[in-house]
This record gives C-alpha cells, structure tokens and sequence, in this order.
C-alpha cells in the first residue's frame, strides 16, 4: 500500500489481507513527540487493522510537533490554545476522511488511539462526532471541555466505546485529571473501560497488553 500525499504527514501499516475495505486505526502523538513514536506498536496491533500514525501539524524543533501550544506564564501557569486546538480537531477529522476514500477504509470500523495531547483530541473527536468514529483509545490524557463542540450533548454516543488509562503518578497530566472523564462518558450513554496503572506518563507493558486486548474485542 503507497503512502498517499494526504493533508497530514502520516506512515501506513497495511492490514494483512486487503481484499476487501479495512477497519483503520489512527495513531495520535503527543505533544513535542512525531508519528513515529506510536507507530512502534504498529508490529503488535491486531493485523486486520489498516494502522495509520499522524504527525501532527505544528513543528516543535528539532524533531517534533504539537497538536496545539501550551504556554507556560509566571502569573496564570500553564495552559493550552484552546482555539489552535480546535483548528487541529477539524484536520484530524478532514485527514480521517481524506483517508477512507484514498485508503478505501471502512467507514463503520474508524477507531483512534491517542497519547496525551493526542488523547486530548482523540477524546475531544469522538465526543463531537460520534458518527464517524467506532472506538477511541485515550491514553495519559483527559476531556478538554473547551475543545468540544457546542453541541456535542445533543448527539447519540451510544454506539461509541473508549478505553481510557491513566498512570496514578502521572506528572504531567494529574491522575485527578483523568479522573472526570468516567462521569462524562457515563452521562452520554458511552460503553467504556477506565483502567488505572502504577506508573507515570507512559505507556507500561502491562497497560499496553490490556489496551491491545480491549482493541482486538471492539474491531
């Protein structure tokens, strides 16, 4: 399968049988990182899969990018451009888009994995439409209410399902972060699971194993 010149820098991991349209698996790093860092799980992930990793679209020199900036400022801490943020949910979901038709993907089988910034938006997506992704995979992250469209109560979530993990020592994004997001998922009718590990912010063995068996149930 020839990588396509689409509107994001992506790498392409194509399923194993192509005889007929993939479920599709998009990869979202995290910020300062690129999309090679989570395609290394590319090797592991169930074959079936067509797996996609984005690079996001702002350059972080000298090797990353960032889905959005985080600003850091003596008097108000640290916080996020909410409306870059926003700018950057819209490509994903033009680029998922853009790859169904040029990859012939599934449109019914759209699942998203995501890392800390890119769990951030992966989460904010699926939330605001519903209808074009399957599952979301939210790692080391958390629901950014600002990001979400205005509407996004009023649609029918009912047939999403996440996954959603975070380490209780977490120093970047707070486990207490994390911590809202079950109550949200539970409010709009979303099936999903909620794992905590005894880590940091990463991915260890043992949560990768439980994500990866979580995946192979929900394709």
């Amino acid at each position: 399968m020839t990588t396509l010149p689409l509107s994001l820098e992506h790498l392409i991991r194509p399923p194993k049988h192509t005889s007929a349209k993939a479920p599709a698996l998009f990869l979202f790093h995290g910020y300062g990182s690129n999309e090679e860092d989570l395609f290394s799980f590319s090797t592991e992930l169930p074959e079936e899969l067509c797996i996609i990793s984005v690079r996001a679209p702002h350059p972080m020199p000298p090797y990353g990018y960032a889905w959005y900036a985080i600003n850091f400022d003596a008097n108000f801490g640290k916080w996020s451009d909410v409306e870059q943020a926003k700018e950057s949910m819209g490509l994903m979901v033009a680029f998922i888009k853009e790859s169904i038709e040029g990859y012939q993907l599934d449109a019914d089988s759209i699942s998203l994995l995501g890392f800390s910034q890119g769990t951030v938006l992966s989460l904010a997506l699926g939330l605001s439409y519903p209808d074009l992704v399957k599952n979301v995979i939210g790692l080391s992250g958390y629901i950014d209410e600002n990001i979400l469209i205005e509407s996004y109560k009023e649609k029918d979530h009912r047939q999403l399902s996440m996954y959603i993990s975070h380490g209780r020592i977490d120093p970047v994004i707070p486990f207490s972060w994390a911590e809202k997001t079950p109550p949200i998922l539970e409010n709009l009718g979303i099936d999903f699971v909620f794992e905590d590990f005894p880590t940091g912010h990463g991915v260890s063995q043992e949560n990768f194993y439980a994500m990866n068996a979580w995946l192979k149930k929900h394709i």
